[in-house]
């Protein structure tokens, strides 16, 4: 009898532990959903584990095919962190009620108030200028000062970019509502519709190509497709970024659109901790460093320093605009291309 309760209690004691060490290496492990496909971010996730000893399970995707798993998934899910690109992206997110607020002093003490949200629902952790690219052979510099100038009639037929479809441009347009109203703004899509040199298609790199190709003299894109083509060109590349001049717009009013890469804590996140630290050490000196040496992407953390190649493109004025307002714009934004007729 007593030997059966002995062997009872022994029983126990090693359940006890086994749950234990069960729990304690839950604890230690992060589920990050991620839009970001740079190879380069393996490095900053290593690092985070080596730091910390979290390790990192990562589901890889598109931005809105995420959140929608992520909807699906309900309070099951195992997500932690969402990590995107581009303010849009987050804001659909917190719409559909996916975030919880982070209150971390290492975050708002790290990152500007116009990058992250207003409630710390996420927070970003680099940006990208949109910029506008054109022909150094036929376009002089000082041709174009802002966005709004693309839409002057002396650009009709010289103008490429992307679809009003895709994200950057829905907020660059939602940016151009908070400056301008929606009255102008649509008269401005309007205006870069009849300058088209062709129906948008492609991504970023393709709108600098085409103007190599001799399809356009002008287009909009984000800086880091273009520091790829001066660094790293492939072989139809080659040569092609000497050929391509850049403005930094709106240096004289509002300053250049930038949008961010970003993340947040999902509301059923099982493992909350090791989450915030994960959104804390993307706002260290060290992730800043991968993420401007690793994509040309800008650090948000003030006095960390771009990439050599990044500073070749200038010193520039941001638009100080809380990138919130992006998301809050957008399907206005959507609407006005739709009545431009912009594809």
């Amino acid at each position: 009898m007593i030997v059966g309760r002995r062997t009872a209690l022994a029983a126990a004691v090693c359940a006890a532990v086994v749950a234990l060490g069960t729990s304690a290496q839950a604890q230690e492990v992060l589920n990050l959903y991620s839009s970001r496909h740079y190879q380069t971010d393996e490095a900053l996730y290593e690092n985070f584990t080596k730091q910390t000893g979290i390790e990192i399970n990562r589901i890889e995707g598109k931005g809105d095919a995420l959140i929608e798993r992520i909807k699906s998934e309900g309070v099951n899910s195992p997500a932690d962190v969402f990590l995107t690109v581009d303010a849009g992206r987050l804001w659909r997110a917190d719409q559909e009620g996916l975030f919880q607020p982070v209150k971390s002093d290492a975050l708002t003490n790290a990152v500007p108030e116009n990058l992250r949200h207003p409630d710390g629902h996420w927070y970003g952790f680099s940006t990208r200028a949109r910029v506008i690219y054109f022909d150094k052979a036929k376009v002089q510099p000082d041709e174009i000062k802002s966005y709004e100038d693309l839409a002057d009639p002396k650009w009709k037929g010289r103008i490429c970019i992307r679809s009003s479809s895709n994200i950057y441009n829905l907020s660059l347009m939602s940016s151009i509502i908070a400056a301008h109203g929606e009255d102008a703004a649509e008269e401005w899509a309007k205006g870069m519709v009849a300058n088209f040199a062709r129906d948008p298609v492609g991504g970023d790199t393709d709108q600098i190509r085409a103007i190599g190709a001799g399809e356009c003299e002008v287009a909009v894109g984000n800086t880091y497709y273009f520091v790829r083509l001066m660094t790293n060109p492939s072989d139809k590349d080659k040569g092609l970024a000497e050929k391509i001049g850049w403005v930094f717009p709106n240096q004289g009013d509002r300053g250049t659109h930038v949008n961010v890469s970003g993340a947040g804590v999902l509301k059923n996140a099982p493992h909350q901790e090791a989450a915030v630290k994960f959104l804390e050490y993307l706002a260290s000196a060290e992730a800043q460093r991968y993420f401007a040496d690793g994509n040309n992407e800008y650090p948000v953390v003030p006095g960390i320093e771009p990439n050599e190649a990044l500073k070749s493109l200038g010193n520039f004025e941001t638009d100080a605009l809380n990138v919130a307002v992006y998301g809050e714009n957008q399907p206005d934004a959507q609407k006005i291309f739709d009545r431009a007729g912009w594809n």
